[in-house]
């Protein structure tokens, strides 16, 4: 008996897409690219500013400690009669004092003060208004101490230092403030200057000043 052959299966025809559809399934690909590349360059702009916020913040926005500077010094009615300190007449320290803010904020500072120490004790004390040193300039005030004779006199080394003509006399500083930034970086700074300074008695002059600064955020 011959055997049947076996039936060829014929492959089936591709399906085809209408234009229609052909139409959406293409706007549909060029929605999703469009999509990816949005994604993508929103991305690259987020990094972008990031980084720069990051470098703004360590560089541009960041806190510098403000630099006192004294400039000059000087010492009114000082009088001696017979080697020793007229004692109805107060003695007046002067001081030309620069505050330097390398902020690009305005730093604002409160009442400061300032004592003068001569043998180891305050002979003088003054309290300065406030103020503020604008971004990145330098503000000079010229701060006023009255010394009181009375407390001059009794160092048991006046005497001793009259006769050498000279008086080491230092002074500390404190000057507290805050720098803001934009309202969003804000900073609480409190500047500290000890002195030392020698006084000539015959020339009326300061010699040898050194001054070191210490800083608290």
């Amino acid at each position: 008996m011959a055997m049947a052959e076996p039936e060829q299966v014929k492959p089936l025809a591709p399906a085809t897409l209408s234009d229609d559809e052909e139409a959406l399934f293409t706007q549909s690909n060029r929605r999703k690219r469009i999509y990816i590349q949005c994604c993508g360059c929103i991305t690259a702009l987020s990094l972008i500013l990031a980084v720069v916020v990051l470098v703004m913040f360590f560089t541009v926005f960041r806190i510098h400690d403000p630099r006192i500077k004294i400039n000059s010094v000087t010492i009114q009615r000082l009088e001696l009669v017979n080697g020793t300190l007229r004692r109805d007449v107060n003695v007046t320290l002067l001081a030309d004092v620069s505050v330097k803010n390398r902020n690009v904020a305005t730093f604002k500072f409160h009442n400061s003060t300032t004592s003068v120490y001569y043998g180891g004790k305050v002979i003088g004390e003054a309290i300065h208004l406030q103020g503020e040193a604008k971004s990145r300039r330098t503000l000079r005030r010229n701060v006023t101490v009255e010394l009181v004779p009375d407390k001059i006199l009794a160092v048991p080394s006046f005497k001793s230092d009259i006769n050498s003509g000279e008086l080491n006399i230092s002074s500390y500083s404190r000057i507290s403030g805050r720098v803001k930034i934009l309202n969003i970086i804000k900073k609480n700074v409190v500047v500290r200057l000890n002195c030392t300074m020698t006084y000539r008695i015959r020339g009326r002059e300061f010699v040898g000043e050194i001054c070191r600064p210490e800083l608290d955020f």
